[in-house]
């Protein structure tokens, strides 16, 4: 999931990116591994599971002069590096003015 705000004129003020996946180890250390043949067991399992809601929480810090951003979150699946396919995008505009 790629999370992004853009000021209203579209200069970026902020970007950050969450990978979701079982994570694995083998039995020789705790180094996370990829490939199923090199997996002993899971540590954490931070995956998104369906029908599951998923909250998330991202701080940003915008100037004081700032009142208004577009956030922009783009979730893709990426079963191998490199082959990105997308799944969903919102952007909206948050604004601190009431």
């Amino acid at each position: 999931m790629d999370v992004t705000a853009k000021n209203t004129k579209g200069k970026e003020i902020f970007k950050e990116s969450k990978i979701y996946m079982p994570q694995a180890t083998t039995y020789c250390d705790e180094k996370m591994v990829y490939g199923a043949h090199r997996k002993a067991g899971y540590i954490r399992d931070t995956s998104l599971q369906p029908f599951k809601v998923k909250e998330e929480t991202f701080d940003i810090k915008l100037p004081v002069d700032l009142r208004a951003v577009d956030v922009i979150v783009e979730l893709t699946y990426q079963l191998v590096p490199g082959n990105i396919i997308p799944i969903h995008k919102v952007t909206r505009r948050v604004t601190l003015d009431k």
